[in-house]
């Protein structure tokens, strides 16, 4: 156990990739994002993946960069906080938290509405909101054990999940580039504008949110300033290939007109469909199953992701004392993984009206809104640490200029033209977050300065009196 709480030396780096792999959930986007970016990008989805995959890429060159000089569980918050100071590493380490928190909230809706369409199957109807509020418990409890141990659950998860998706794009693939060829459509813009190409990519940020997530294990993997980045690297390209072979297949496996794009984005259940279309009713099956898994380990990875950021604030004297308590057998950060998990479901209980579908992309548009804000101040911080260290030169800092250049662009396009109610608002509630976030920090700072001053005070005047003695 390490001075921290936290086990050192605990995870190997396989253990560490699960983490990313698992908070990105890529069956889970897979299984529902297509249909959703379909609305605005109509047949150009892979177009978007590809955009997503080289801006989320340029990100990731700094966030690897820090993990290969500083290990700490704090992730970006620190990154930020060591190159542009305590105000601006606040800001993005609890940007980061509203990410981690608001894209949890969603992905438990996804996990309610996927698990709840398995158990239809089979003439179950139960609630969405009901099948995620059971599930809780079995979240806190894996979120507790051995990290190791969890890493593992989730890694397995989303291996079965995306080996069985990789099997339905094969046959996709081949069935119809054997009857009616390949199509680079997908590709072009088809006359969808740039800025609402840009806008769409929100969901392409949202498909990729949580590859930084292994960075939150620096004080628990065996060798972080070599496997976390090797974790990082692996979940940004792997992943990403993974998305542009997937979407395509999706694409032209529905089909390449109004009507095929009119079923596509009705789709609740777009990989279901393909499944029967081009395999069968039970695999259909079986891949809802899947994504129920994929969106599962979603849950459980980004609780654990979001607690070690608020362990370590709390550590730092930024947040209450209480969540900096470790488990006394597993040494994980079990106070603050309850809070997080808490608030996830705090936030889903007002919309229990609504779909699950609504709800997941009600919270992920607001958690890829924050992560924006995160990432940029992330990429400062990279260009001002470095070169102040005269580790980077100038053309190391093109590939961040580069990604704040994009990441606004994506940002800009996300908040105008306005959106229609309730996206209008979410731009608000992010920067709400923020002003809450430093009030809350004020209050508990001071806190914490207070009872500081007593310990000492008391340690003083035992002190007086053992001299005394």
């Amino acid at each position: 156990m390490s001075i921290s709480g936290l086990k050192k030396d605990n995870l190997s780096i396989i253990e560490t990739i699960a983490l990313s792999v698992a908070v990105i959930a890529p069956t889970a986007a897979m299984a529902l994002n297509i249909a959703i970016m379909a609305e605005t990008s109509k047949f150009s989805s892979p177009l978007v993946f590809l955009f997503s995959t080289i801006v989320v890429g340029l990100v990731a060159y700094s966030i690897i960069e820090f993990n290969k000089h500083i290990a700490s569980a704090g992730s970006l918050y620190t990154f930020t906080k060591v190159s542009l100071g305590k105000n601006m590493g606040f800001t993005s380490g609890w940007a980061l938290l509203l990410t981690y928190i608001s894209v949890g909230a969603g992905v438990m809706a996804g996990f309610g509405n996927f698990f709840g369409n398995f158990l239809a199957i089979f003439g179950l109807n139960i609630n969405w909101m009901l099948i995620a509020l059971v599930f809780i418990i079995p979240i806190i409890l894996l979120g507790t054990i051995d990290t190791k141990i969890c890493n593992r659950i989730m890694l397995a998860f989303e291996g079965i999940s995306i080996f069985l998706i990789l099997i339905l794009t094969v046959v996709i693939l081949y069935k119809v580039g054997s009857t009616k060829g390949f199509s680079l459509m997908p590709f072009k813009t088809n006359g969808v504008s740039m800025s609402a190409i840009a806008g769409t990519s929100v969901f392409g940020f949202l498909s990729f949110i949580g590859f930084e997530s292994a960075s939150s294990l620096g004080e628990e993997t065996k060798n972080p300033k070599k496997f976390i980045p090797i974790a990082i690297i692996s979940a940004v390209f792997v992943t990403g290939l993974f998305y542009l072979l997937s979407s395509y297949a999706q694409v032209i496996g529905f089909g390449l007109d109004a009507s095929s794009l009119k079923a596509l984005t009705s789709s609740s259940s777009p990989l279901s469909d393909l499944a029967g279309k081009y395999m069968s009713k039970s695999f259909g099956t079986v891949l809802i199953l899947a994504a129920s898994l994929s969106f599962f380990s979603g849950i459980l990875g980004t609780a654990t992701s979001g607690a070690r950021l608020l362990f370590t604030m709390s550590r730092e004297g930024l947040m209450p004392k209480c969540l900096s308590k470790v488990h006394s057998k597993y040494n994980t950060p079990y106070v603050a993984l309850i809070l997080v998990i808490g608030i996830m479901v705090a936030l889903i209980l007002p919309l229990f009206k609504k779909s699950g579908i609504e709800v997941f992309g009600y919270y992920g548009t607001i958690g890829s809104l924050a992560i924006l804000v995160s990432y940029i101040l992330t990429s400062v911080g990279s260009i001002v640490y470095f070169t102040k260290k005269k580790i980077w030169g100038f053309f190391h800092c093109i590939i961040p200029i580069l990604s704040i250049i994009s990441l606004l662009f994506v940002l800009k396009a996300s908040i105008y033209p306005i959106p229609k109610f309730p996206y209008n608002i979410f731009p608000y509630a992010v920067f709400g977050w923020i002003v809450l976030g430093f009030a809350l920090r004020n209050i508990f700072t001071k806190n914490n300065n207070v009872e500081e001053e007593i310990t000492n005070k008391e340690l003083i005047i035992q002190n007086n009196s053992l001299k005394a003695e």
